[in-house]
């Protein structure tokens, strides 16, 4: 069997991605035949704000006509792969959200993954091997993710190896996607 669709969508925050997202993964649905539309979201609510933004999605998606599974998993991307199956179609919103959660996520000695060696690549390595797996079944994807590479490299070590993580990250997306879309103020150019 092929690989299924992948779309890439990414762009400023506020853009629009998330709403282009659901729209293009209904398209993709259709095209397959799918038989669930999948939410798989990575948010947490550690404040009002990302409450507020959780439960405004929420409620969009409540809107529509289409009836959404949501299956929450803020880190530890290759524990998805229990929860679908044939007949799905997932919308993955987003990659920054879950990669700033895994960025955090503590060892048992409390030890933040972003500081312990390999401990990042080791997830990013299961998560893209998700993603190839989940294809080759047939489930089309649409993955959204933040554009935060405009501004120049932080000097701060940390928020210079999330900036290179998820410049690596929409990389990889892109070259494994079958349309890479980029979204800002709106406007939709599609770059692949």
């Amino acid at each position: 069997m092929d690989q299924a669709k992948l779309s890439f969508i990414t762009g400023g925050v506020r853009s629009g991605k998330s709403a282009y997202a659901e729209q293009r993964l209904v398209a993709l649905a259709k095209e397959v035949r799918a038989n669930r539309l999948v939410y798989l979201a990575t948010g947490v609510a550690f404040d009002e704000e990302m409450t507020n933004r959780i439960e405004r999605h929420k409620h969009d998606r409540i809107m529509q006509e289409h009836q959404w599974v949501t299956i929450e998993q803020p880190t530890n991307f290759k524990k998805v792969l229990v929860q679908v199956k044939q007949g799905d179609a997932i919308l993955w919103d987003c990659v920054t959200t879950w990669l700033s959660n895994e960025f955090y996520e503590q060892s048992e000695s409390g030890v933040f993954a972003w500081k312990q060696e390999g401990r990042l690549k080791q997830r990013m390595d299961e998560m893209k091997s998700t993603i190839l797996q989940i294809r080759s079944i047939g489930i089309p994807l649409a993955i959204v993710s933040n554009e935060m590479l405009d501004e120049p490299l932080s000097t701060n070590p940390e928020v210079h190896l999330y900036q290179q993580t998820i410049g690596r990250l929409h990389q990889w997306f892109v070259k494994n996607a079958s349309e890479a879309i980029e979204i800002d103020y709106g406007f939709i150019h599609k770059w692949k």
